[in-house]
C-alpha cells in the first residue's frame, strides 16, 4: 500500500464507522498498525474498506468475502471492536450516542423508513432457575455449568464480532430472567451488507402495484369495494446489491441509523448469530439454532415495532407504527374483503411470508368461480332429485328387488330401503359433474399458469428474482460440515462443497425411510378397511333395526373418523424424522433444505390424507366377487359399496377429512396460541411483580415480546393450503362443494394467520425468497394429477357412462335402469339359501362377466383417454398462450439492465454521456449522488476490486424493484 493510502483509508473507515475515529480504540492485533482503529482477521478485510482510496495509487486487492476463511477455525466471525462504554447499559439503546456528532444524524433517512432507530436490533433470553433445591451437585448442576460455558464464550464471540451486547434482569426468589439486546454498529452493517450482498435503494420510483381484479372491475365501469388505501405506502426502488466503495450512491446513506431497513438489520444480526461459534466448528458447536436445541437460550427475536394496538391519545394514521398499520388494514377481521396490504406485509415481515400471503389471496379469489359454478351444479342435482327416473323407480320399488346380503352373517335386505342414500348420491352424479370435472381441470391449469406471471411480477417488484442463482449464501450448517470449497460457476467465488454423488447416495437412503414410512401408512390403511367390515358385522347383529340397516353407513362413517385420528398423529411422527433426514443429506443453501424437505412430507403426507380416498374411490367395491364366490382379505369379506354407491362415500370422506381437518386446525390455530399466550404472560409477569417492578414503569419491548408466541415458519400453512388444493381438484367429481368450502376456509385462514404474526406471534426473522419455493411445482404435479383422477372417477365410480350406455342402446327415458345395473345370485347360491336375491354387477347368472361388462369397460377407457386428451391439449394451449413472465416485465427487466450500466458505472464520464441520451437516467444519477464525497474518495473515477472486475456481475451490475 502507498504510503499516503492509509491516512486516507483511515478517514474511510471513520466515515464507515460512525464518524468519530475515537469509538474504535486500536486494538493489538497485525492489522492495527495499517487500519487505526479497526480490528480485522486478515489484511484482506482492511483492502476492502480501502478499495475507493487505492483506486488512485493503482493498487488491485482482492477480497475473499468468505468468513469461514479469516481464522483456521472456519466460520470465524469479523472481529471488529467498539469503544468500551458500548457494552455498558447507559450507552445501550440510546438513539443518540453521546460520542457522537449531530452531524451524522441530521441527514434524512430512507424515504418510508421509521425515523427513530430500534431500541435493539435482536434479543436472545436465557431463564435461570435459583431455587435451592437445584443449585445442589450432579448431572444437572454439571449440565447447566456446560450450557453456562457455552452461553459466555457465544457472546464474547458475539462482542469480539463487532456487537453491542447488553444485559437485563429481571429477578426474583426463584429465577431470573436474562435479557440481552444485541445491535450491531454501523461497520457491522456494512462489512455484512456487501458479504450478504443485501439489495439497497438506488433511486425511488412511483409505485407500480396493481391488481388483476381492480383492473377488470374499472374496465368493467364497477365500483370496487375491495380496495383500501393503506397509510404509508412503502415506495419502490431501483436496487442493486450494497457494495461499501459505492456507499454515497445508495439512497439516504448519509444517515447511519435509518440507511438500513429495520429487516435488513435483522437478516445481517441473524447472520452472525447462525455462524458464531462457542466452541468447535466442526462437532457442531457454533450457531444460535443449536444453542436453541441445546436449552442454551430459551429465545432468540428481533423486537417487534411497538405494540399493535393505537395508543388512544395519538389514533392518527400518520403516527401509526409499521405494525400498527399491519393491524388495522391486515390483521383485523373486519377488513375480511379487502385487499391484502403486501408491500407492507414485505416490508415489515420480508419476502417470504409475504410470498405466502400473495399466493394465499391469490388463490382464495380464484376460488369464488371454482365455488360458484360448484354451487350451480349441486343446485342442479337438488332439482334434478325429484325428476331423476332410475331414482323415483328404486324408491317406489317396495319389495320388488330383494338384494344379497352384503356382510357374512348379514341379512338380505331390499333396495327400496336406500331410497334417501340414492337421493344423497344424485346431489353429485348427474351430468352436471362431468362438465364441472373438466372445468376445475382447466382452472387448475388457469391458477397455476397465472400464479407463474403474478409471481414473476412480484419477485421484479421486491428486487428478489435473481436471488436463488446469485445472491442465497451457503447455509451455516453446510458451511461448517462441507468437507472442501469449489468454485461457484455463477458468482465466480471459493464456496464450501460437498460432492453431488455424496448428497444423492444420502438422499436414496432417505428415499428408503420414506417409503418405509409410507408403508406404515398403507398398513394402517388396511387396518381400516378391516374395521369398517368388522364393524358392519357387528352393528349389523344389534337388536335395534335401525342400527342393523345402516351398519355399513355406520361403518363408512367411524372409519373415516379413526383414519383421521391416524393422520394426525403419523403427521407429527413423519415431520421430525424429515427434518433429520434433510439435514443428512446437506444441501448448500437454505432454499435447497425446505425444497427438500418439503417434498418428502409432502410425499408421506399425499399418502397420508389421500391414501382413503383414493381406496373408496378406485378399489372398493371392485374387487368383491359375487354370491357364493366372495373374495377375502385376511379371511375378512372385501367390502361393498353401499347401497348409494361409492361416490356418496367418496364424499362423505371428503368432508370428513377435509373440513374436519380445517376445522381442527382453525380451532388449534385460535384456542391453542391464546392459552399458551396466557399461560406465558402469567408466568413472565408474577415473575416481574416478585422482583418488585412498578406497575406503572409498564414493559419494557423484549419483556412484551417475550411474552409472544415463537413464530415456527410457514410450512405447515402451505401444506395444509395445498393438501387443500389436491381436495378441491384430485375428488372434485364426487363433492363439487369442496371449493365453496375451502373458500370459506380461506376467507377465515388469511385473517387468521395474519393476527397471528402481529398480535399474538413474535416477530420472525425477516427472509428473502423468490418465489413459494418447491410448492409450485407440487401444486403443477397436483393438476396434473387432478386430470387423470376425476377422468377414472367419472369413468369407474360415477353411474354416468352406464346411463349413457343404456340411452344409447335401451331406453332413452331410462325406464329400467335400475333392473339393467342388477345381476342375479348364482343358482347354487340361491338353492342354498332357498331363496333368489340380487346384487350390482354386469353379470351372467352363473357368475361371469356379460358381454354389457365388457361394452361398458371398452367405454370407460375410451372416455378417459379422451377426457385426459382433451383436457390436457386445452391446457398445453393455453399454457402457450399465457407467458409465464408478463410482457411489460420482460421489458422493464432490460430496461434496468441497461440502466445498470450507468448507474454504477466505472467512469462517470462515460455514464453521463449514455445518460445525456436518456433524460431518465439522468434524473436518476442526479438522485444518487447527494452526498458529500468520502474524504480520500476519488469521485472521477472509481474502481472497483480486481475480483469483480472480471465477472460480468462488477461491469453490469443487475438492478430491481425494492419496496
Amino acid at each position: 500500500m502507498p504510503t499516503r493510502a492509509p491516512r486516507q483509508a483511515e478517514m474511510t473507515v471513520a466515515r464507515i464507522c460512525g464518524c468519530h475515529l475515537s469509538l474504535m480504540p486500536r486494538s493489538c492485533s497485525p492489522t492495527a498498525d495499517v487500519w487505526p482503529g479497526l480490528s480485522c482477521p486478515d489484511q484482506a478485510y482492511a483492502g476492502k474498506l480501502a478499495m475507493t482510496s487505492e483506486a488512485s495509487s493503482g493498487s488491485r486487492r482482492t477480497r475473499s468475502g468468505r468468513l469461514r476463511k479469516q481464522a483456521p477455525e472456519g466460520d470465524s466471525t469479523l472481529l471488529i471492536h467498539v469503544a468500551p462504554g458500548a457494552e455498558e447499559g447507559h450507552t445501550y439503546g440510546s438513539t443518540a450516542p453521546t460520542s457522537e456528532p449531530s452531524g451524522c444524524r441530521e441527514a434524512s433517512g430512507r424515504v418510508g423508513s421509521p425515523s427513530k432507530p430500534q431500541i435493539a436490533d435482536f434479543v436472545l433470553v436465557w431463564e435461570e432457575d435459583l431455587r435451592p433445591g437445584r443449585q445442589q451437585g450432579g448431572a444437572g448442576r454439571v449440565e447447566a455449568d456446560t450450557r453456562g460455558v457455552w452461553r459466555d464464550t457465544f457472546l464474547d464471540n458475539l462482542r469480539a464480532a463487532g456487537l453491542q451486547v447488553d444485559q437485563r434482569v429481571v429477578q426474583d426468589e426463584s429465577g431470573a430472567v436474562h435479557y440481552i439486546l444485541l445491535r450491531a454498529p454501523w461497520a457491522v452493517l456494512c462489512y455484512y451488507a456487501e458479504d450478504l450482498r443485501l439489495k439497497l435503494p438506488l433511486q425511488e420510483l412511483p409505485s407500480q402495484a396493481s391488481n388483476w381484479s381492480a383492473g377488470l372491475l374499472a374496465w368493467l365501469g364497477l365500483p370496487n369495494i375491495l380496495l383500501e388505501d393503506v397509510p404509508d405506502a412503502p415506495p419502490e426502488y431501483y436496487s442493486c446489491p450494497f457494495k461499501v466503495s459505492k456507499l454515497p450512491r445508495f439512497l439516504g446513506s448519509d444517515n447511519q441509523e435509518t440507511f438500513f431497513a429495520s429487516t435488513e438489520r435483522h437478516q445481517i444480526l441473524f447472520a452472525i448469530l447462525a455462524k458464531t461459534p462457542y466452541g468447535h466448528e466442526k462437532k457442531g458447536l457454533f450457531g444460535i439454532d443449536q444453542l436453541l436445541a441445546e436449552g442454551v437460550f430459551s429465545a432468540a427475536f428481533p423486537l417487534h415495532d411497538g405494540p399493535f394496538r393505537t395508543p388512544p391519545e395519538a389514533p392518527q394514521a400518520p403516527g401509526l407504527t409499521q405494525r400498527q398499520i399491519l393491524f388495522r388494514h391486515w390483521a383485523c377481521w373486519r377488513k375480511w374483503n379487502k385487499y391484502q396490504p403486501l408491500d407492507h406485509v414485505r416490508r415489515y415481515f420480508g419476502e417470504k411470508v409475504a410470498f405466502y400471503f400473495a399466493w394465499l389471496g391469490f388463490y382464495t379469489g380464484w376460488l369464488l368461480p371454482a365455488a360458484a359454478v360448484g354451487t350451480l351444479v349441486f343446485l342442479g342435482g337438488c332439482f334434478m332429485v325429484f325428476s331423476d327416473v332410475p331414482t323415483q323407480e328404486l324408491c317406489s320399488s317396495t319389495d320388488h328387488f330383494e338384494m344379497c346380503p352384503l356382510c357374512l352373517d348379514c341379512s338380505f335386505w331390499l333396495l327400496s330401503s336406500a331410497c334417501t342414500l340414492v337421493q344423497a348420491g344424485r346431489l353429485f352424479d348427474h351430468g352436471g359433474t362431468v362438465f364441472f370435472s373438466a372445468f376445475m381441470a382447466l382452472w387448475a391449469v388457469l391458477l397455476l399458469e397465472y400464479w407463474k406471471r403474478q409471481s414473476a411480477t412480484l419477485a421484479y417488484r421486491w428486487g428478489c428474482s435473481d436471488y436463488e442463482d446469485i445472491e442465497e449464501r451457503p447455509r451455516p450448517q453446510f458451511a461448517a460440515s462441507a468437507p472442501s470449497t469449489a468454485l461457484n460457476p455463477i458468482t465466480g467465488e471459493d464456496e464450501p462443497y460437498f460432492p453431488e454423488r455424496s448428497r444423492v447416495r444420502r438422499m436414496l437412503a432417505g428415499s428408503m425411510v420414506v417409503l418405509m414410512m409410507v408403508a406404515v401408512v398403507l398398513m394402517c390403511l388396511v387396518s381400516i378397511i378391516l374395521y369398517r367390515a368388522i364393524m358392519a358385522i357387528v352393528v349389523s347383529r344389534s337388536n335395534n333395526t335401525l342400527l342393523a340397516a345402516w351398519a355399513s353407513r355406520i361403518a363408512s362413517f367411524t372409519g373415516s373418523v379413526v383414519n383421521l385420528i391416524f393422520i394426525l398423529i403419523l403427521s407429527k411422527i413423519y415431520v421430525a424424522l424429515a427434518h433429520v433426514l434433510t439435514r443428512w443429506e446437506m444441501h448448500r443453501t437454505q432454499t435447497k433444505f425446505e425444497d427438500a424437505f418439503t417434498l418428502k412430507v409432502f410425499i408421506f403426507q399425499f399418502v397420508n390424507f389421500y391414501s382413503s380416498p383414493i381406496y373408496i374411490a378406485f378399489f372398493k367395491g371392485r374387487f368383491v366377487g359375487y354370491p357364493g364366490n366372495y373374495h377375502t382379505l385376511f379371511g375378512v369379506r372385501n367390502e361393498e359399496c353401499a347401497a348409494g354407491g361409492c361416490l356418496i362415500e367418496l364424499a362423505q370422506e371428503l368432508l370428513v377429512i377435509m373440513v374436519g381437518k380445517q376445522i381442527i386446525n382453525n380451532v388449534q390455530e385460535i384456542l391453542v396460541p391464546r392459552l399458551q399466550g396466557w399461560w406465558q404472560r402469567s408466568r413472565l409477569r408474577a415473575k416481574r411483580r416478585k422482583a418488585g417492578a412498578p406497575e406503572a414503569a409498564g414493559q419494557a419491548p423484549w419483556e412484551a415480546d417475550y411474552e409472544l408466541l415463537p413464530c415456527e415458519g410457514l410450512f405447515e400453512e402451505y401444506l395444509e393450503m395445498v393438501l387443500q388444493f389436491g381436495f378441491v381438484t384430485i375428488f372434485v367429481a364426487a363433492c363439487p362443494l369442496a371449493p365453496l368450502f375451502a373458500l370459506l376456509n380461506n376467507w377465515v385462514e388469511v385473517r387468521l394467520d395474519a393476527r397471528k404474526l402481529v398480535c399474538e406471534h413474535r416477530r420472525p426473522v425477516a427472509e428473502r425468497a423468490q418465489d413459494i419455493g418447491i410448492w409450485s411445482h407440487v401444486l403443477a404435479g397436483i393438476a396434473h394429477l387432478a386430470v387423470v383422477s376425476n377422468a377414472f372417477l367419472l369413468a369407474f365410480a360415477s353411474d354416468f357412462l352406464p346411463r349413457a350406455y343404456y340411452r344409447w342402446t335401451r331406453a332413452p327415458d331410462l325406464r329400467g335402469f335400475v333392473n339393467f345395473t342388477l345381476a342375479r345370485a348364482p343358482p347354487a347360491f340361491a338353492a342354498a339359501h332357498n331363496r333368489t336375491c340380487r346384487y350390482q354387477a354386469f353379470r351372467e347368472d352363473d357368475g361371469e362377466y356379460s358381454p354389457t361388462y365388457w361394452n361398458l369397460l371398452a367405454i370407460r377407457l375410451a372416455f378417459v383417454i379422451v377426457f385426459e386428451h382433451v383436457v390436457f391439449s386445452i391446457g398445453r394451449i393455453l399454457d402457450l398462450l399465457v407467458p409465464d413472465i408478463p410482457e411489460s416485465v420482460e421489458v422493464k427487466v432490460k430496461r434496468e439492465y441497461y440502466l445498470a450500466k450507468q448507474a454504477l458505472a466505472e467512469n462517470e464520464a462515460l455514464s453521463g454521456t449514455n445518460g445525456a441520451k436518456d433524460g431518465y437516467s439522468l434524473g436518476s444519477e442526479r438522485s444518487l449522488d447527494p452526498q458529500p464525497t468520502l474524504p480520500g474518495v476519488s469521485q472521477a473515477s472509481p474502481v472497483p476490486s480486481s475480483k469483480s472486475r472480471g465477472s460480468p456481475q462488477a461491469s453490469s451490475p443487475t438492478w430491481r424493484f425494492q419496496n
